[in-house]
C-alpha cells in the first residue's frame, strides 16, 4: 500500500469492529460507516476519539454516503451485509436491498474513488446443495436460501467490475465466524453466543435436528489474518499465485479471487454444545448439568459444512492459528467477562 487509509463497511458490528481495532492498532487511518441497525456504538466507542478513526453513520444503500465513506482510501473491507438465512427467508426484500444494491453502491463508489482492492465478506452459504466435502472454492451447488442468493451475486459482480474496471476484489467465503463482540441477542443470533448467554442464564439451549449436523467453526482472529493477507499481498505476489493456483484447476473450473476463510476442521452442534458447556464450567461449576433441548431442523439449513483452506494457504499465506477447540475457549471466557 501506498498510503495508510482504509474503509470498513459494517465495522461497528461484530466482524466490523474487530477489524477496525486491529488496523487502528497497526497505525491505519480507519474510515468507518455503519448504519447501526446490526451493530452496536459500544463496539466502536474506544476508537472515537482516536485521530485516526473517522466514523460515518450512514447506510450502504445510499450511493452518496458510501461515496463519502471511500474518499481518499485506497481499500475497502467490505463486511455490511444484512446477515442470517431465516432472517433472509423471513424478509427477502430487505436482505436483497442490503446485500445486493449495497454491494453494488459500494462496488461503483470504491471504482469512481480510484480504490485499489476492494476485500469483501462472501458466504459459505454459496455452496448451497453440494455434499461434497471438503468445500473447494470451484465447486458450489444451488443456493437454498435468499441470503446465500445474495452472497453468490456479490462474487459475480466482484468478478465483473474487476474485468472491466481494473479494481481488484478479493472474496473472503467465511465460515461460521464467532468470538469477542458477536451479539447475543435478538431473533437471529448466531448459534454460539446463544447458547453462551443460555448456559450463563443456566437455561437450556435449543439444538436444530439431532445434533449430528456440523459445521467448520471459525475464530475471529483467524479472519482478521485473512482481512489483513487480502488488503496488503501486493498485487504481483496476488496475481503470479492465482496463476500458478489455477494452473491445478480443471480447465473449466472458475478462477476468481475467491478463498474460504476457515480453519479446516468439522465440529457437530453436539460437540459445539459440549464443548460451550465444559468451558463455561470452569467459571461455574453448575452449568455442566444444563441439558439442550432438541426440535426441528431449520428451513435452508446444510446438514454438513467443513472448507478446504488450500487455496487460502498458497495465493494468501493463509496460516489460522485458532482451531475450534482453542477458539471455544477464548469466547467463552470473553463471554463470561461481559455477560456477566
Amino acid at each position: 500500500m501506498t498510503s495508510t487509509k482504509l474503509t470498513i463497511t459494517g465495522g461497528a458490528g461484530f466482524i466490523g469492529s474487530n477489524l477496525c481495532e486491529y488496523f487502528l492498532k497497526e497505525g491505519f487511518e480507519v474510515t468507518c460507516l455503519d448504519n447501526l441497525s446490526t451493530g452496536f456504538r459500544r463496539n466502536i466507542e474506544p476508537f472515537l476519539t482516536l485521530p485516526n478513526f473517522h466514523f460515518i453513520q450512514g447506510d450502504i444503500r445510499d450511493l452518496g454516503t458510501c461515496r463519502k465513506a471511500v474518499e481518499g482510501s485506497q481499500v475497502v473491507l467490505h463486511q455490511a451485509a444484512l446477515g442470517s438465512v431465516p432472517r433472509s427467508i423471513n424478509d427477502p426484500i430487505n436482505t436483497n436491498a442490503n446485500n445486493i444494491d449495497g454491494f453494488l453502491n459500494m462496488l461503483v463508489a470504491s471504482r469512481d474513488a480510484g480504490v485499489k482492492r476492494f476485500v469483501y465478506a462472501a458466504s459459505s452459504s454459496t455452496y448451497g446443495d453440494s455434499a461434497v466435502l471438503p468445500k473447494r472454492e470451484h465447486l458450489i451447488g444451488r443456493p437454498l436460501s435468499p441470503y446465500a442468493i445474495t452472497k453468490f451475486v456479490n462474487e459475480l459482480y466482484a468478478n465483473v467490475f474487476s474485468s472491466l474496471y481494473n479494481i481488484e476484489t478479493i472474496g473472503l467465503r467465511y465460515f461460521n465466524v464467532f468470538g469477542r463482540r458477536q451479539d447475543p441477542n435478538g431473533a437471529y443470533a448466531a448459534v454460539i453466543p446463544l447458547w453462551v448467554k443460555a448456559l450463563i442464564n443456566h437455561q437450556s439451549p435449543f439444538i436444530n435436528g439431532d445434533g449430528t449436523y456440523s459445521r467448520d467453526f471459525t475464530y475471529i482472529d483467524n479472519v482478521i489474518q485473512a482481512n489483513r493477507l487480502a488488503a496488503l499481498i501486493p498485487s504481483d505476489e496476488l496475481h503470479t499465485r492465482m496463476a500458478a493456483y489455477n494452473q491445478t484447476l480443471p480447465p473449466d473450473a472458475p478462477k476468481d479471487t475467491v478463498f474460504n476463510v476457515a480453519y479446516g476442521g468439522n465440529t457437530t452442534l453436539n460437540a459445539l454444545f459440549d464443548c460451550l458447556r465444559g468451558n463455561l464450567a470452569k467459571f461455574d461449576p453448575t452449568i455442566i448439568s444444563v441439558q439442550p433441548t432438541y426440535r426441528d431442523n431449520r428451513p435452508g439449513d446444510i446438514p454438513h459444512s467443513q472448507a478446504s483452506i488450500d487455496k487460502a494457504r498458497q495465493v494468501l499465506n493463509y496460516q489460522p492459528q485458532f482451531d475450534a477447540l482453542s477458539g471455544f475457549s477464548e469466547a467463552c471466557e470473553w463471554y463470561w467477562n461481559n455477560l456477566k
